[in-house]
């Protein structure tokens, strides 16, 4: 038998979870193929068999937390290689239908529901503390936490174990349910990336010391580019002229003139980066995701915008790789796409800071003419700039703003500074 191993997935990605088997038990594969599909924080990655040979049994089914280097299923390179599993092959679909299917593990959605011994439920909490919890056998449920937000963390574990005060779930005892059936309750899991999600955002809530300054910008410039240029654009690119593409130069524009927006803080130093590397938060049913477009400042308004498209369409599909959300110095979010008229972003740690975009509405505004002020109706867009006080004064913060309005607003500068 050969053991089919979790293999090594990424430097900073020790364990995934299981979403799904691509073949059955007595199934057949070939070296190469992809027998399982696994979910970690950031991207979802196929296990591929090293060996031909059948898959004699699934150590690990769907939901299962795995971790690299364990066992999750096992292989007979054996079996069917000879001259009967030739012919078994030559017979076609009519054979393999008289074989009787392995019996296979049944995923864990379709299972009664059951509170394992240690079982996190949806407390918040690190992955360090949920595995603690887990080999312990504590429910977090039980954990003391001093943590305002109610996350518990590794020392709350070991403090709780050491106490001898931890309360020990049964295994195989069912959830609670909703005790009026007139008020139901549906308990959904967490996924691995929204509960990765969930943790990051709470950890850039605690650790930056994040403000948010807004402005306003008039698209009554982008609009009639936008209006004059859509059809030729699509001709000769064959993609369309979207607003990502101005917001992402003005962003390059104001970054080279604001580097400190451009920077992370490493212990007690520093680090100005002197590339451009944008992220692109994209929204799909798993959570949010930030794919990078890397060196923006060198890219055309049509590579930009070829970029994004192919990033969030492998988004959407869970084709990303790692090296896709890797990297970047800086993050855009369009809220506006949702109808969002304002809101505070978070930060994209270790970034320092995040534009949030916002719906595009029409509005009276007050516009000077050679004959005198007059009122119109403008498209406006409130912008937010999202940033870590620990080394972004309040003035930079403003003036980097105010130079992202003052490049929307006349775009034709952004073939110059950005």
């Amino acid at each position: 038998m050969i053991e089919v191993k979790v293999p090594e997935l990424a430097e900073s990605i020790t364990e995934g979870t299981i979403v799904r088997w691509l073949v059955d038990v007595g199934n057949k594969v070939n070296q190469g193929d992809d027998i399982a599909e696994i979910e970690t924080d950031k991207v979802n990655i196929q296990i591929s068999a090293e060996h031909s040979g059948v898959l004699k049994k699934i150590e690990k089914g769907v939901d299962d937390t795995v971790e690299v280097g364990e066992v999750i299923a096992l292989l007979d390179e054996n079996e069917g290689s000879g001259t009967e599993q030739q012919a078994a092959d030559s017979s076609g679909p009519q054979s393999a239908e008289k074989q009787a299917p392995a019996e296979r593990p049944a995923p864990a959605k379709e299972q009664e529901p059951v509170r394992e011994a240690g079982a996190a439920d949806l407390r918040p909490a690190s992955p360090a503390a949920r595995k603690l919890a887990r080999e312990k056998g504590i429910d977090l449920n039980s954990v003391q936490t001093s943590d305002p937000l109610g996350r518990v963390r590794l020392d709350d574990v070991t403090r709780q174990s050491a106490s001898g005060n931890e309360v020990r779930q049964p295994a195989g005892q069912p959830l609670p349910l909703a005790v009026d059936p007139a008020k139901p309750v549906e308990r959904v899991k967490m996924s691995r990336r929204r509960q990765t999600i969930a943790d990051r955002l709470v950890s850039v809530q605690h650790e930056a010391a994040m403000l948010t300054t807004f402005n306003e910008v008039d698209l009554t410039a982008i609009m009639k580019i936008r209006k004059r240029r859509k059809e030729t654009f699509v001709k000769e690119h064959d993609v369309k002229l979207g607003f990502m593409s101005f917001f992402t130069k003005a962003v390059v524009g104001a970054l080279k003139s604001f580097p400190l927006l451009n920077a992370e803080i490493d212990g007690t130093d520093i680090l100005v980066k002197k590339y451009y590397d944008i992220g692109i938060a994209v929204a799909t049913d798993q959570g949010l995701v930030v794919p990078v477009v890397r060196e923006a400042d060198r890219l055309t308004f049509a590579e930009i915008e070829q970029s994004i498209k192919d990033l969030a369409a492998k988004a959407r599909t869970n084709r990303l790789q790692l090296g896709d959300l890797q990297g970047g110095t800086f993050t855009i979010t369009n809220g506006g796409t949702f109808g969002s008229l304002m809101s505070t972003p978070i930060i994209n740690a270790p970034q320092v800071g995040i534009l949030g975009m916002h719906g595009i509405k029409k509005r009276p505004v007050a516009v000077e003419t050679p004959e005198g002020d007059k009122i119109e109706i403008r498209p406006m867009m409130y912008i937010a700039l999202s940033y870590d006080h620990r080394i972004v004064d309040g003035s930079e913060a403003v003036q980097f703003l105010v130079k992202v309005k003052t490049l929307l607003e006349d775009p034709e500068t952004l073939l110059l500074e950005g």
